[in-house]
Formats: C-alpha cells, structure tokens, sequence
C-alpha cells in the first residue's frame, strides 16, 4: 500500500511538472500590465482587414484624399472618402453622399433599409474562399469588421439594441462565427475589430469636424456603456479572438479592464491595439494594448514598441466603387510600403473592401495576387525578422534599400533597380564561408568581396519583377 501511493504521488508531481502553468489574470492594471504580447504577432508581418457591412451595398464614396494628407477637415468629412461612413457622411447637407443616396434610392430611403439587401446579396458568400486567398498571399491574420460606426453587427448579437429593430442592426447569419471557423481551420490567426467610441444608431448628429465633433459624439450613456460592453463579451465568448481591435476610444464608464481580462483568460495568444482610452491615461494604454495603429502612415524610423499600419488598398477601407487604378496603390508602391514597414518593426493590416455579395473587386484583387506572387519568393526575408541596426540606405544612383535580419542571415531589399550591378554595403563584415544569395523563380548565388569596411557584391543581371531580396549569410 505505502509503494502504490508513492507511486501515485510521483506519477503526481511528474503531470505537474510537465503541465504549463497557466496565468489567471484580474480586471486590474497592476495584473494585465504583467502580460507580454504573444510572440506570433511580432513574427506574422502581415495581416488582412476586412471591412463588410451596409455601407459595402451602396459602395460608394467621393475617393478624394488619404487622411495623412488632409489639411481642411471640414471638407474632409463633406467629402469623406471612407465608404464605410457613407450613414454619417450621409446626414451632412450638400454632400456629395446625400446628393447621390436621393437620386439613386430616394429621400426617405432609410440607410438601415440596406440591412435586407444585405443579408439577401450575401446569401452566396463561401468564407473559405476569402480565407483561401488570404492565405495564398501569405498573411498570417484576418481582423474583420464585427460593428462598424454604423451599429449593424454582422452576427445575430442576443444583446438588443435599444432602439433599433434586431432586423436593421443585425446580420441574420453569423458571418463573423463562418469566418472564425474557417480562419481557425486553416491556421491563420482570427481577429475581430469594434467601434466602441462611435455608433451612429445612439448618437444621429453628423460628425463634420475633426475637432471638436469627433469627441463630443462618442455615446457614453449608461444604455450604451452597458451595450458595449454586452457585445464585447459576446465576442469573447463566441469567437476567443487572437486580435481584439478596438476603435475610437471606449465609452469611460464602460468595463475595459474587465473585457480584457476575460479575454486572456480565454485566449492567452490574444493582442490589443491601443485604441481605446476609456478614461485612463496614456501611459496605461501603453501598458495594457500591445501595438500602436498608424492610419495610413508608415513611421520614419525603428521603434522598440510593435506597430501596425491599417489602411485601404485605395482611398477607403469600405468597397468604393468610384475607386479607379488612380486611387489605389500600384502593386509596386505596396510591396515597397510593406517592406518598408517590416524594416521598422511593422506590420501590415492591409484591407479589403469587398462588395455586399462578398465579391472582391478586380483591381484590389490583383494587388494582393501580386503580393502573394511576391511573397512566395520572399517572404524569407519577411516572417519572423527582426529590424537590423538600420532600416534604411540610399545609394549614390538613388535606390532605395530596407534591411530585415534572422538569426545569422540579412536581407538586403532593394526597392528599386540598381543603375549598376556592383552594390557596395558599409560596416559589413563576413567570414570567409559567408554566402550571398539573390533571390528569384530560381535563387542565385552571388560573388562578393570585403573592401574599405564593408562589402561589395556583384548582382545578378536578370532581377525580378518589384522589390528584389539579397540574402547575406552572415556566419553559416
């Protein structure tokens, strides 16, 4: 008897040795600052966005500047070249928007009419067909819009709205659960973004200025504040997302510390971006969210702290149909931009903005299948890189370099076609064994030589089509 229970015992304590202990963590600063961002989100590089809703029937929007460059915000929001604000830009008397809603569906044709057209166009939606496609092009995250600014929810939410029929403010088939299921089947990483700071159901007065308009019509009513946080925890609960995408603040009555504590608790890959304030100050959002989320801006140098541009291939994050090649990115212009990123310790949320239906548009969809084609070659240089010591160099002819590194390897990303097959590369050194290798359909060994404290590499002549990728092994 007194050897069985030592046995057991053993056995005992060798389960408890090989199992991972797992952090419980509270509603509380102190206790989720402790947390450090999952590994897998530094390393994925690239994700997709999608945004989908009753703004994707209409899809329309004047596609007039990007918000980086916008110098009135007046005529901004007048002219508001987000599609996904069609509701909002909508409400604004003289804009474009309203003149083409009255012409094309009538005056009184309300915006949440849309929701039955919605719901029937997308009858013929497959997810696997989007997840499929994303994951040929190499992204290794898909965010998707649950609510967008507009209130409608692309799944059967039990939490009733206020004043709102659930047929106007919910989709009556749980998209957002197809999509997570089939995200999850194909090993990519499911994520889900809100707009917790607006919702133009609870509050109808048009935005039409940045400052001070913006600000005063987030909700922040104990009706709202509770909806908010009802539909936070139903999204834990139902999909255990990897991405917690908040937008626009979070009203500050609402239950941030708590929602986010449920969701590690549920998923302990999951990341926050840091659009969320709720009250608190900045330096406790630094503390509490994962990554910053520039909006179509690249920053200018190497940060410590991870960082996600979000932005449209185009103009908008919604599908536009007044959206010509003119207001997207060339694919050139993107693969650049995404290099770019990478080289700074970015990543990438590329959107797409499909149809109702659930179609992508020709001219986005060639973007990304150029982006793909492009990966495939050199997404070595891209997963699981870190920043070099620097990101950037120009040479004397004007092309423009990025550096990524892994491990005992560096890759040289030329951004544009050297005038001369010789690349010299200071404060660079290498052993003897190192090797450099071009890449392409078929990779290329190139000859190299050290000289004045850096080295000089002879290029292959037939380069391809983009961003070319030289790898240097460092110390084989």
């Amino acid at each position: 008897m007194r050897h069985t229970l030592l046995l057991t015992l053993l056995a005992f304590q060798t389960c408890l040795a090989q199992e991972k202990l797992t952090t419980i963590y509270l509603p509380t600063e102190e206790s989720l600052a402790t947390r450090e961002t999952p590994g897998w989100y530094g390393d994925a590089k690239l994700g997709i966005f999608i945004h989908w809703g009753l703004y994707s029937v209409p899809g329309w929007a004047t596609p007039t500047t990007t918000p980086d460059k916008v110098t009135d915000w007046r005529a901004f929001y007048k002219n508001n070249p987000y599609a996904e604000w069609y509701l909002n830009t909508l409400r604004i008397e003289g804009s474009p928007t309203q003149a083409h809603h009255r012409e094309t569906y009538g005056k009184d044709y309300n915006y949440y009419d849309f929701a039955s057209v919605f719901n029937e166009q997308n009858k013929g939606w497959k997810a696997q067909t989007w997840v499929s496609l994303f994951k040929d092009i190499g992204a290794k995250y898909i965010v998707i819009t649950s609510k967008h600014s507009d209130g409608f929810t692309l799944f059967p939410s039990r939490t009733l709205h206020p004043f709102m029929d659930k047929a106007l403010i919910n989709s009556s088939r749980d998209l957002i659960a197809e999509l997570e299921n089939e995200t999850r089947k194909q090993n990519l990483k499911f994520g889900v973004y809100y707009s917790a700071g607006l919702d133009w159901s609870f509050y109808t007065s048009p935005i039409t200025n940045l400052w001070p308009d913006l600000f005063k019509s987030m909700p922040q009513s104990v009706a709202y504040t509770g909806y908010v946080d009802n539909h936070f925890y139903e999204l834990i609960h139902r999909y255990k997302p990897d991405v917690l995408w908040n937008d626009v603040n979070f009203p500050a009555g609402g239950d941030m510390l708590g929602i986010m504590a449920e969701l590690v608790n549920h998923n302990s890959n999951a990341v926050f971006d840091n659009r969320w304030n709720g009250g608190l100050s900045k330096q406790t959002i630094l503390n509490l969210t994962d990554f910053d989320t520039p909006e179509y801006v690249v920053y200018d140098s190497i940060t410590e702290r991870k960082w996600e541009t979000c932005r449209g291939i185009g103009y908008s994050f919604g599908y536009n149909q007044n959206e010509t090649d003119e207001h997207l990115l060339s694919s050139d212009e993107l693969i650049d931009m995404f290099v770019d990123i990478v080289s700074k310790n970015g990543n990438l949320l590329l959107n797409v903005g499909p149809r109702a239906d659930g179609s992508i548009p020709e001219n986005q969809l060639k973007r990304l299948t150029d982006l793909g084609s492009w990966m495939k070659i050199n997404s070595e240089a891209i997963y699981d890189t870190k920043p070099w010591k620097i990101p950037a160099m120009k040479l004397a002819d004007g092309t423009r370099i990025r550096f990524t590194q892994k491990e005992n390897s560096l890759f040289v990303i030329l951004l544009d076609q050297p005038k001369s097959k010789t690349l010299f590369l200071p404060n660079i050194s290498m052993s003897k064994e190192s090797k450099v290798t071009q890449f392409g359909q078929k990779n290329v060994s190139l000859k190299w030589q050290s000289k004045n404290n850096g080295i000089e590499i002879i290029l292959n002549s037939s380069q391809e089509n983009f961003a070319s990728v030289v790898k240097i092994a460092l110390h084989p």
